[in-house]
C-alpha cells in the first residue's frame, strides 16, 4: 500500500500599508524642507544677508535680487534664507525647553502625592488661564528685547500645557499592572518612574511638540514684530516682517516674502502634528 504524500500549500498574508493622504505627504516634506534650510539656510545665501547698499534699495525682484532688496538694499532672499536657523530653530528650542520642564513637573506631581498633584496642578490651571501671547510679551518684555528672551519667554508661556498632558498620561501608565509588579518587587518610586512610567508617557508629548512647533514660529514672530524679540539687523522672520511694514504699499516683497514663510511653517508643523495625533489615535481629528 502506498502512501501519497500531499502538500498543501499555505496561502500567503499580503500586509496592506496604509498610505499617508497626500495633504500629510506634502507637510512632512515641507517640515523636512524647512528643517533643512534651518540648518544650511545661511550657507546657501546668494549674497551677504546683513551687506548695506543703499544704491540698490527698494528694488523689485529681479534677476540679481530674486525676491528685491529691502529698504536698506540687503538682498530680501538671502535675509530670508539666513533668518531661518533663528525663526525655525529658535521655535524649536522654546518648545524643546517647555516640553522637558513639563516633563519634569509631571513626574513630581504623578509620585509625589495628591496635595502635590493638586498644587501643581492648580497651578498649571492658573497658568494656562492667560493668553500665551500675553504670557511670553509680558516676560520677553521683563527680560530686555532679544531673541534669548523671546525663546524664555515662550518656554515660560508653554510648560504648563505640557506638564498637563504628560500627567494625564503618566496617570494612567501608573495603574498598569507592570507597573505595579514593579512597585511589588521593591523598586523605588523614582525607578518605577524613570523605567517603567515615564517611557511610555511621551507619545502625547512628542504630538503636542509637533503642533506647537508652528504656533512657537508664529509667536516669536510675534514678540519680533512689536519690538520684544529679536532686535535689528536680524534676519529673523518676525523682525524682518516689522522693518517692510512700512513699506508695505510700495515694496510688498520685504514683508510678504518672511510672512509667507511663517505662515508656511505654522501650517506644515501643524497638519504633521495632526497627522501624528491621528496616527497614534485614530479617533481624534482636528478641531
Amino acid at each position: 500500500m502506498t502512501t501519497v504524500a500531499t502538500t498543501h500549500a499555505v496561502p500567503r498574508v499580503r500586509r496592506t500599508r496604509r498610505r499617508l493622504p497626500w495633504l500629510d505627504r506634502i507637510a512632512y516634506g515641507t517640515v523636512v524642507l524647512l528643517l533643512g534650510l534651518a540648518i544650511l539656510g545661511p550657507l546657501l545665501t546668494p549674497h551677504d544677508p546683513y551687506a548695506v547698499d543703499l544704491g540698490q534699495a527698494l528694488q523689485a525682484p529681479s534677476g540679481g535680487h530674486l525676491l528685491g532688496t529691502d529698504g536698506l538694499g540687503r538682498d530680501v532672499l538671502s535675509r530670508a534664507l539666513a533668518g531661518a536657523r533663528s525663526s525655525i530653530l529658535g521655535a524649536l528650542l522654546a518648545v524643546a525647553g517647555a516640553a522637558a520642564i513639563g516633563i519634569l513637573v509631571a513626574c513630581v506631581a504623578t509620585i509625589g502625592g495628591r496635595w502635590v498633584d493638586d498644587v501643581v496642578m492648580r497651578f498649571c490651571d492658573i497658568t494656562l488661564s492667560l493668553p500665551v501671547m500675553v504670557m511670553a510679551l509680558g516676560v520677553a518684555v521683563a527680560l530686555g528685547p532679544s531673541l534669548r528672551s523671546a525663546v524664555i519667554a515662550m518656554v515660560v508661556a508653554w510648560w504648563p500645557g505640557f506638564a498637563r498632558i504628560a500627567r494625564a498620561e503618566m496617570r494612567t501608565v501608573i495603574t498598569s499592572p507592570y507597573v505595579e509588579a514593579a512597585r511589588v518587587l521593591g523598586a523605588s518610586r523614582w525607578r518605577v518612574m524613570l523605567r517603567h512610567v515615564l517611557p511610555n508617557s511621551l507619545d502625547g508629548v512628542y504630538v503636542q511638540a509637533t503642533l506647537e512647533i508652528g504656533g512657537a514660529t508664529l509667536i516669536m514672530a510675534g514678540l519680533s514684530f512689536v519690538g520684544a524679540g529679536a532686535q535689528p539687523p536680524s534676519a529673523e522672520w518676525g523682525a524682518m516682517v516689522e522693518t517692510g511694514a512700512r513699506y508695505l504699499t510700495s515694496a510688498w516683497w520685504i514683508s510678504v516674502v518672511p510672512g509667507l514663510l511663517i505662515t508656511l511653517t505654522a501650517l506644515a508643523f501643524a497638519i504633521s502634528g495632526d497627522s501624528l495625533r491621528t496616527r497614534n489615535h485614530p479617533d481624534a481629528a482636528l478641531t
